[in-house]
């Protein structure tokens, strides 16, 4: 077998090309093998379950997603304070805990089996800043983490897949969660040893992207209140943008099914294979940018775009102008193009554009837990409060409400950011 350390002196030798294929292949693959404990179930429908007057699958959702809220909440703390001895230790540790919660779902009948789907999420909001936090602070950060964000719209839509075939296999839509899992845990743990084995970031990359060092509370709370206004203007735009996109990935079944694509297992990968391609190669235009704020910048205007793009689009589909298809795939790709950038390559930027010692974890586990909690809001909203309204219509309203919401809070932010710029002075 192959030594790690032998694998970590090997890349230190190598051109950056050949660290970077590596880092984005191990990294993408490790946080598309947690969407196979996360995401299957989505694919199923639980059609005509109903309890405490609520749609079961409504339930199933809520329940994760709460589960996956309190996650990010408790890793603004964990994540930021993480040291590298500690992560593969709790990689396998909640990876492994999702995987027997979901064993539980199946074993226990519903709705007794709710509590399990909230037990799934729980470890699962801790996946994504063990990942980034192998690869943040480097000379090559953006183009790994495009390439791991890409997860977003391709693992999604992969697992669900996957799902459907563990279905048509004769499997449970009870048990295909918990056989899909056990299909990803060996890959799992392959990618792990591969991110494992990264060398640590060099005094080059100290010197373009900022050190980058676990956060004590009283630093958290310092660095926020540093760029207070701004940070308060993109969250802004973040919470909306989360919630939207997760309605999308939760209901794509639904919302297909009632567009009258609902029978192809294939449809989930065969739509978002596009929107990825599209918005990695936009984004991938960011990686000529040397100069940390100018990146900053650029970002703040690919965030606007995709916002402009999923109301444009919608508009469009409304007056008859665009199929569903190609709707689905333009909403797709104008929510990614907003939502990517704040996953890591934005906050990575801007704490490299001041020169702030700190993480990116911290800013990403703050933002992911407002979205989050949003998210199951606004879930509790339309089980509740719109019951009668279609996934497909709720979808509609939604995207033209984030489209304004976001474009104006994001002005502000780029606004706040240029003027903090000619003020500030790194400590």
């Amino acid at each position: 077998m192959i030594r790690k350390a032998a694998v970590t002196t090997w890349l230190e030798t190598r051109h950056d090309a050949v660290f970077t294929l590596y880092a984005s292949f191990a990294a993408f693959a490790a946080y598309s093998c947690m969407y196979a404990f996360r995401k299957p179930f989505a694919a199923a429908r639980f059609a005509g379950l109903e309890f405490f007057g609520m749609d079961y699958k409504t339930i199933l959702i809520i329940a994760q997603v709460f589960g996956y809220m309190l996650s990010k909440g408790i890793g603004i703390k964990v994540i930021s304070e993480l040291t590298r001895r500690r992560r593969p230790f709790f990689m396998v540790l909640f990876i492994g805990a999702a995987e027997i919660a979901l064993l539980l779902f199946f074993v226990v009948p519903p709705p007794a089996n709710i509590v399990f789907l909230f037990l799934n999420g729980l470890p699962l909001g801790m996946i994504w800043g063990l990942v980034f936090s192998y690869i943040e602070g480097r000379n090559r950060t953006d183009i790994i983490a495009l390439v791991l964000c890409s997860t977003f719209v391709l693992a999604s839509g992969f697992v669900k897949t996957v799902g459907k075939a563990v279905m048509n296999w004769g499997v449970s839509e009870f048990a295909m969660p918990f056989v899909t899992g056990l299909i990803f845990f060996a890959p799992l743990l392959g990618c792990l040893w591969m991110l494992e084995s990264l060398p640590p970031p060099t005094a080059e990359d100290k010197r373009l992207r900022t050190e980058r060092i676990p956060m004590s509370g009283r630093e958290r709370v310092k660095f926020f209140l540093a760029f207070a206004p701004g940070l308060v203007f993109m969250l802004a735009a973040y919470i909306p943008l989360t919630a939207f996109r997760d309605f999308r990935d939760n209901y794509m079944a639904d919302i297909w099914q009632t567009l009258g694509k609902g029978g192809s297992s294939a449809i989930f990968t065969s739509t978002e294979a596009p929107v990825a391609v599209g918005v990695l190669v936009v984004l991938a235009l960011v990686l000529l940018v040397k100069d940390n704020f100018r990146a900053v910048v650029i970002n703040h205007l690919a965030v606007i775009a995709g916002f402009a793009a999923v109301g444009a689009s919608t508009l469009l589909y409304e007056k008859a102008f665009l199929p569903s298809a190609p709707w689905m795939v333009l909403v797709g790709f104008g929510l990614f193009l907003s939502y990517i950038p704040f996953n890591g390559v934005l906050f990575d930027r801007l704490i490299a554009a001041f020169a702030y010692k700190s993480n990116a974890g911290f800013l990403i586990y703050v933002a992911d837990f407002l979205g989050y909690l949003a998210s199951v809001g606004v879930l509790a909203y339309k089980s509740i409060g719109q019951k009668g309204m279609t996934h497909v219509k709720f979808f509609i309203v939604s995207g033209y409400v984030l489209s304004v919401f976001g474009t104006a809070v994001m002005v502000l932010s780029l606004i706040y950011f240029a003027a903090r710029r000619r003020t500030f002075r790194p400590r």
